[in-house]
């Protein structure tokens, strides 16, 4: 194969690599860029373009989120990874630990590592990576990544949930949520959350977003239910589609522009945390964006005198 052929066959594991260190669907694809970059001005050929390919976009993307920390620091309010739509790396053999790194609450888990412990997790944990690989990746000694992923594992089983939902009825209970979302049925979504289940929005001080997380069923059952309700009326929709391999949905101006994501988490039944990303600058990839200040402003105008 040439070159090109050879990358392109690699990308979707380099993408899914780079995405699973950062976190950000838009400095993994700059990584991934970098990386054919840096192959393409080398006039060595590897004995395993694999191992080199997935060692550089590692470099690369420990690099990028070193930086990265310090912008998260100062980010105005809740950080969120960006919504991932469809995960372009499959390996059947290794389904469950692909699906289970990439929702947002193993995202979230991952942001508590450092770069190199998270890289060491992801190449090793998630992609079964030999030691070998990793220790090349990370250019330490196979010891010392053996200490990292020690080090890694008990940070994420610190704050793994102790029960989770299979597919299956997680796509039923998300269908009956958003059923109930669309009738404003604040009764029906109340019994499909959790009693502490928590409401929490990313917009990074660049839209509307909730001063605060909005805690217990009752109180995010009446709040969606209302809000679900005036948006309604000026025309936003919304599609349910897999966010970061949870149930989700994409909400719709009236032209078709996104709004925000919702990504819900399911455990033992119940809906546990669902997260909205509505920062403009972390949905330029799922499509055009609505101007959010203006859809909020027309929500309020919409309200109803007795609201």
């Amino acid at each position: 194969m040439s070159k090109v052929e050879e990358f392109e066959e690699l990308r979707p594991l380099l993408f899914s690599i780079a995405y699973r260190i950062l976190g950000s669907v838009s400095e993994a694809e700059d990584a991934v860029q970098e990386t054919w970059l840096r192959f393409d001005g080398s006039a060595t050929r590897p004995t395993s373009t694999k191992a080199l390919l997935s060692a550089a976009v590692t470099r690369i993307s420990i690099d990028v989120l070193r930086s990265a920390r310090v912008r998260r620091e100062e980010y105005v309010g809740p950080w969120f990874p960006e919504p991932l739509l469809s995960d372009p790396y499959q390996d059947p053999a290794r389904s469950v630990e692909l699906a289970d790194s990439v929702s947002m609450a193993a995202l979230l888990l991952l942001e508590r590592l450092s770069p190199l412990e998270r890289a060491v997790f992801v190449l090793r944990e998630v992609f079964g990576f030999g030691f070998d690989e990793v220790a090349a990746a990370v250019e330490r000694s196979e010891a010392a990544c053996r200490q990292l992923l020690v080090r890694a594992r008990r940070h994420m089983e610190a704050g793994r949930p102790r029960f989770e939902a299979v597919r299956k009825e997680r796509e039923e209970l998300a269908s009956r949520f958003f059923g109930a979302l669309r009738e404003g049925d604040v009764a029906s979504l109340q019994e499909l959350l959790a009693a502490d289940v928590s409401l929490v929005g990313d917009g990074g001080g660049k839209a509307p977003q909730l001063a605060r997380a909005v805690i217990g069923a009752e109180n995010v059952a009446r709040l969606l239910a209302s809000v679900f309700l005036r948006m309604a009326r000026i025309d936003v929709t919304f599609e349910p589609h897999e966010i970061n391999g949870q149930p989700g949905a994409i909400f719709r101006d009236r032209d078709g522009k996104v709004l925000h994501t919702i990504a819900l988490d399911v455990l033992d039944g119940q809906i546990q945390t669902i997260r909205s990303v509505i920062n403009p600058d972390k949905l330029g990839h799922v499509g055009p964006v609505a101007d959010a200040w203006a859809i909020d402003r027309e929500v309020r105008q919409a309200r109803r005198p007795t609201e």
